[in-house]
């Protein structure tokens, strides 16, 4: 059975642009993949929000995982609060096998977001979760929560998302994805 690492956001300290935290959004999104992942025989197990990102990452790299799959939004930072869209996905760059996780969350990802050419990958080596995981690894930033219109899209389509991400990694995994 393909086993998964979900590891959603532990930013609590982020906050949306019109209300609530990174954290908590993001962990909706992991909420709402369980019954993909599971109906589509995946076994997974999640960081927990009380974790930093250095136990998660040891928690990931204790188990034999298939993927590392974490799940952010984004910010643009001060100066360029608000005005960025759009959807990154992230892979370190000597890995192909997380390489082409992060190509298939983006190709599917853009049949989701509003704008697909806002949807790109983007290989990175000073990212934790990819450079310190021992499973092949992608972190998606689902959209920019500084953005207004981008904060309406996560909170009307967490569902929308958790599926869109689930059928990512069970196409990466090679399993047929199951609606629950």
């Amino acid at each position: 059975m393909p086993n998964i690492y979900l590891s959603p956001s532990l930013q609590e300290w982020n906050p949306y642009v019109d209300g609530g935290n990174e954290e908590y959004y993001m962990n909706l999104v992991a909420d709402a993949m369980e019954p993909y992942l599971t109906a589509s025989g995946i076994a997974f197990t999640r960081n927990s929000p009380d974790m930093t990102l250095r136990q998660a990452i040891s928690q990931s790299n204790m188990g034999d995982y298939d993927l590392h799959l974490a799940i952010h939004s984004n910010a643009s930072g001060e100066a360029n609060a608000g005005r960025n869209r759009g959807t990154e996905v992230y892979y370190y760059p000597t890995s192909a096998k997380g390489q082409s996780f992060a190509e298939t969350l983006a190709t599917n990802f853009s049949e989701l977001y509003p704008d697909p050419n806002r949807v790109k990958t983007i290989p990175s080596t000073s990212l934790g979760e990819l450079r310190l995981t021992k499973a092949p690894a992608a972190l998606i930033e689902v959209a920019y929560h500084d953005n207004i219109d981008d904060a309406r899209f996560i909170r009307q389509n967490i569902g929308e998302i958790a599926e869109n991400l689930a059928k990512s990694a069970a196409e990466t995994l090679g399993v047929p994805f199951v609606q629950p």
